[in-house]
């Protein structure tokens, strides 16, 4: 029976995995470690002597199958990065049953999702040159035939301009997985796997004329934003220590702690900005815009309300509006603290901070859900039925 996931409070795309779809081959592939051509023999024989080994044998062996897992995990998010900087599908193709439906569909996926980094680059006039994935596993269940693992994902993405090698821009995507494993032949299988894809509104591509806009966009240079005031300073700090899976390795991935997390309620990133500006800037919650332990208000949690909420009370004005061809070159005139709010058919689904700009100027924003950390501020967003509020604060 084909098993997937999906979850219908995100705003992007569902990853879907079927049994047969993420299939390991321990001699071709080695995301299973070291060759275990014996077949399932090794682990029937361990079912049948589980129940005489002892207490502390147990947990050796548990010990092992999770390392055992683990290393299969970390190879295989290592291998999907590899052929996305390759552009190459087929370092991974063979992990797919493509006589499978949802075996099918993920790999078509994932080579849209490869073809539209590569198409986001060429209209950047950028290239990416690596892409680091940090893995944190947060729960794990294991046996001798399967597996449950909870995860999140910190992928480092490097790039550099045309023109400048040595340059390179780092921004940070990221994601929650379940996973569940079996193993079959002596390898792991992903028979289950859900995660919001940080592309999963890009993969319908569209056709811009991205000859202007690269050159307009390798027409900048660096920005200095050093006399920004002490708010935006500090608002744009908070945004960077408690951006969640999108943080390094330092922070524990966490969120704030004293806020409630409503990411299981739709999504996390008009709350994160709304954070951002009280924690942060020192914004001052009002009867609107409050947030206690009974709850938020809709201008607080809503990613349109908080649009709305901050346009109309003051607190903010509009730069520009419309979809990307017409307020790309407007974006040079965010500055940190201001935000972006993406609409798509007519209702604000995100909201993003921005945060900084990279080395040729272009605004970088930080937010949750997806959890991203100094991405560029279209990236993951270039369908034609997308639409981009820039909002300039007022400090």
């Amino acid at each position: 029976m084909t098993a997937y996931g999906y979850d219908e409070n995100s705003n992007g795309d569902a990853k879907y995995a079927d049994n047969n779809t993420v299939k390991s081959n321990a001699e071709s592939s080695n995301l299973n470690g070291k060759d275990r051509s014996s077949s399932d023999a090794g682990t029937n024989d361990h079912a049948k002597k589980d129940d005489k080994l002892t207490e502390e044998e147990k947990k050796v062996r548990k010990a092992e199958l999770k390392k055992e897992v683990t290393e299969f995990i970390n190879t295989l998010f290592i291998a999907r990065n590899k052929a996305i900087i390759n552009q190459d599908l087929s370092l991974v193709g063979h992990i797919y049953n493509k006589n499978t439906t949802y075996g099918l569909w993920a790999y078509e996926y994932e080579e849209r999702k490869m073809k539209y980094i590569k198409n986001w680059g060429e209209k950047q006039g950028a290239v990416f040159t690596d892409i680091t994935p940090q893995i944190l596993i947060r729960k794990i269940s294991v046996d001798e035939k399967s597996a449950s693992v909870n995860l999140s994902c910190s992928t480092e993405y490097k790039y550099h301009y045309e023109g400048e090698d040595d340059i390179i821009n780092k921004c940070r995507i990221g994601t929650y997985h379940i996973i569940q494993l079996v193993k079959k032949n002596g390898n792991w299988i992903i028979i289950k796997e859900w995660y919001k894809d940080p592309f999963g509104d890009s993969l319908d591509l569209r056709k811009l004329k991205t000859e202007p806009i690269k050159k307009y966009i390798l027409s900048h240079e660096a920005r200095d934003l050093s006399d920004i005031n002490e708010k935006r300073k500090k608002c744009v700090e908070y945004g960077l220590e408690y951006c969640g899976a999108g943080n390094d390795e330092g922070t524990g991935f966490n969120y704030n702690k004293k806020y409630k997390n409503y990411n299981s309620e739709g999504g996390d990133c008009a709350d994160f900005a709304s954070q951002m500006l009280h924690e942060g800037a020192g914004f001052r919650m009002n009867s609107s815009w409050n947030v206690d332990r009974k709850g938020a208000s809709r201008a607080w949690v809503n990613a349109d309300g908080f649009k709305d909420y901050m346009i109309y009370s003051g607190r903010a004005s509009v730069i520009a509006h419309g979809s990307y061809d017409k307020v790309y070159k407007a974006s040079y005139k965010l500055l940190p603290g201001d935000f972006v709010a993406y609409e798509k058919k007519g209702d604000v689904i995100h909201i993003s901070m921005v945060t900084g700009a990279d080395s040729k100027g272009y605004t970088l924003v930080t937010c949750h859900n997806t959890d991203r950390r100094q991405v560029p501020w279209d990236l993951g967003w270039s369908n034609d039925n997308i639409k981009f509020w820039l909002v300039r604060v007022h400090y």
